[in-house]
C-alpha cells in the first residue's frame, strides 16, 4: 500500500504531497525534511530504493524534480518505480511544459491513479479522460 506520494524539487521544496495515512501535520513537515534529504543525498549511482523506519521509498529524479512514493513492506517496488514513470509521462502528455501553476490539475491525476494508497489505473488515455472533459466545460 502506498503510504504517500511527494513531488519535489532541488532545493528539497515540497511541490505536490498525498497522504494516503493520516500524519499529523507538524510530523508530516519532519517526516517530508527527513525523506527529502535522504533521496537528496544519493547518487544517481545507487538504488532508488530505500528502507526507512518501518517503509521503504521508492524514488526517481527527473531533471530537477524527484518523485518520492512511501510504500509499505508488502509493495512491490518495482511496480511503484514504473507508476512514478507513468505518472510522470500522464503529466508530460497533459502539461506541455509548466505543471506548477496547475496542481489542481496533478492532484486530479493522482486521484485517477492512486485511491486510498492502491494502485487502481495506469491507462494514460483513462487517466486523462475526466480532465479533458473538465477543460471542454472550462471553454464552453
Amino acid at each position: 500500500m502506498i503510504k504517500f506520494f511527494l513531488m519535489v524539487n532541488k532545493q528539497g521544496q515540497t511541490r505536490l504531497s498525498r497522504y494516503y495515512e493520516h500524519v499529523e501535520i507538524h510530523k508530516r513537515s519532519m517526516l517530508e525534511a527527513e525523506v527529502i534529504k535522504n533521496c537528496l543525498s544519493r547518487s544517481k549511482d545507487q538504488c532508488s530504493f530505500i528502507e526507512y523506519k518501518d517503509f521503504k521509498l521508492v524514488y526517481r529524479q527527473y531533471a530537477a524534480l524527484f518523485v518520492v512514493v512511501g510504500i509499505n513492506e508488502t509493495e512491490n517496488e518495482m511496480a511503484v518505480y514504473e507508476l512514478i514513470h507513468n505518472f510522470v509521462e500522464v503529466l508530460d502528455k497533459y502539461f506541455s511544459r509548466v505543471i506548477m501553476f496547475n496542481l489542481d490539475r496533478v492532484h486530479i491525476i493522482l486521484d485517477e491513479m492512486v485511491l486510498n494508497g492502491c494502485i487502481v489505473e495506469t491507462n494514460r488515455n483513462r487517466i486523462l479522460a475526466p480532465l479533458f472533459v473538465l477543460d471542454k466545460v472550462a471553454e464552453s
